[in-house]
């Protein structure tokens, strides 16, 4: 299990790197839609999304990491995975994608619930 989290992590970081080195920099030279009166909150959704799987996958990695403790310590993890995605999205958005709420009473939910 450890080295499938050292896996996820790795393709984690690679998949951040690579995709911001060579896709979405060449991916944002072309017409997007304008939504909010320009291109810049499509390009900034594209980005925390794509950046958003590397979250979930670090994630999976502290899971695999943490299978054989408790109940409480699995939705710890949830939580602070989910309170990372609101993060990502708020800050990636500038909180004009209200994907972070859910995302916020997701990581809430799973903590009252530990």
């Amino acid at each position: 299990m450890v080295a499938a989290a050292v896996f996820l992590l790795a393709i984690g970081l690679a998949h951040s790197y690579l995709g911001e080195r060579y896709i979405l920099i060449r991916l944002f030279r072309r017409d997007l839609p304008e939504l909010f009166g320009s291109d810049v909150f499509t390009k900034r959704t594209l980005r925390f999304a794509w950046h958003l799987t590397t979250v979930a996958w670090w994630g999976y990695a502290a899971l695999l990491l943490f299978r054989f403790s408790s109940a409480q310590t699995s939705l710890h993890v949830v939580s602070v995975t989910f309170f990372v995605s609101a993060v990502v999205s708020f800050v990636g958005a500038r909180g004009r994608h209200f994907s972070w709420v859910v995302f916020l009473a997701v990581a809430g939910l799973a903590w009252w619930a530990s």
